[in-house]
């Protein structure tokens, strides 16, 4: 404040005594970022809301809603509501790169919030750091999210890595050793994900029998099933998503595999369960949220009382709660801010956040740190194709 005194007082000879007295009225008024006004935060969301992936966009951006939109109804953030703008961009990098650029030059959004997937938000990503914006929980663990750690981003899921290393433990230790082969999608992130099945299955003296691809945005999946079937592997590890890891499940059942199939959050375990079926038993998946049905959590029992309450029609699930802690762990953060409310203010105040319960799940960032939790929990699908929590991997229906 005191600066805007001295800086008023430089312009007393040049405008009138009631222009000073407004400008000095108004809390941060000169100094907020783009996107904070007396009234409103605005927050940028590109997501797939069309296409294969159409289910974790939705879900994110319900999430969110559900806890913004009841903080709005509760005033706000120190009186200001919080707007979500949120644009379809199919699950393409071109997409959100051009929605990017809108929600930062047109929109002027704040910060961008609850991007789903990796090449989107890689692409995303580049934009936001060129514009000094504040990049908050993608639903995407990749690597180069976090390594090495940049300013602007802020995590809020466990790292794949950290996905598939539980997960990989937990097919060795509960189900024993055995042959494994690997199922990717043939780009990028799929590679990198198949090298980090090779790193954690040479920690326990295990390799790969074999592996199979499809290509990106297909579901070109028959010559990995004819390969696949022809090593008969005892465990299947899938990086992809949904629809052609459902496509290549049902296939191998059909052919005669009995391979327990095994996969990471980021799959989208509701819409593989929806595809599968009762073809889906023998399917483990990893999960970075709590089962969001369990309302002896406290987090998990808020996230189905507000959905209910103030997103009308919403499907409750995983990729909702995801969203919704995203929100509240960002509310927290902005809650804690004094004006102005500024980017780089923003940046202190989460580095400064340091192992707050948002309801059973912890949240701990710092100058160092921007991977906010690292929780993994189990699932498999059961008849039906819904998804249910596991203790034991022995346990899995077959």
């Amino acid at each position: 404040m005191a600066t805007l005194r001295a800086y008023a007082q430089s312009l007393r000879a040049a405008l009138p005594l009631g222009i000073i007295s407004l400008i000095l009225a108004i809390p941060g008024a000169m100094a907020q970022s783009p996107g904070v006004s007396n009234t409103e935060i605005r927050i940028g969301q590109s997501c797939p809301l069309t296409g294969q992936a159409q289910l974790l966009g939705e879900g994110m951006r319900d999430g969110a809603l559900a806890y913004f939109r009841q903080v709005n109804a509760a005033g706000g953030i120190n009186g200001r509501k919080i707007r979500l703008i949120t644009m379809d961009d199919g699950h393409a990098a071109n997409a959100s790169i051009v929605n990017t650029k809108r929600l930062i030059e047109d929109e002027k959004v704040f910060l961008l919030f609850g991007y789903v997937g990796a090449a989107p938000t890689k692409a995303a990503l580049e934009i936001a750091q060129e514009n000094k914006v504040p990049f908050f929980a993608s639903m995407s663990g990749a690597a180069f999210l976090r390594e090495p750690l940049n300013r602007y981003m802020f995590n809020l899921r466990a790292s794949e890595s950290g996905e598939i290393e539980a997960l990989i433990q937990k097919v060795v230790t509960e189900r024993g050793a055995g042959k494994f082969a690997a199922f990717y999608e043939d780009n990028a992130v799929g590679r990198a994900g198949l090298e980090i099945i090779r790193e954690a299955l040479r920690r326990y003296g295990q390799g790969l029998v074999s592996t199979a691809n499809y290509a990106p945005n297909t579901l070109a999946v028959e010559p990995a099933v004819k390969e696949l079937v022809a090593v008969q592997p005892e465990t299947v590890l899938l990086i992809g998503t949904a629809a052609p890891c459902a496509k290549l499940i049902i296939m191998m059942r059909n052919w005669g595999s009995d391979a327990v199939f095994a996969a990471t959050s980021s799959i989208g375990s509701e819409a593989l369960g929806m595809q599968l079926s009762n073809k889906g038993l023998g399917v483990a998946i990893s999960q970075v949220v709590p089962f969001p049905y369990d309302r002896r959590v406290p987090l998990a029992a808020e996230y189905q009382k507000l959905t209910a309450e103030f997103v009308e029609g919403a499907e409750t699930g995983y990729m909702g709660l995801e969203g919704f802690l995203a929100a509240k762990a960002l509310c927290v953060i902005l809650r804690s801010m004094e004006n102005p409310i500024t980017r780089e203010g923003f940046l202190s105040a989460a580095e400064s956040l340091r192992g707050v319960d948002l309801g059973g799940i912890n949240i701990t960032f710092s100058p160092d740190n921007h991977q906010g939790v690292n929780n993994v929990f189990f699932t498999q699908v059961v008849p039906g194709g819904f998804i249910k929590p596991i203790t034991n991997l022995s346990d899995l229906y077959n």
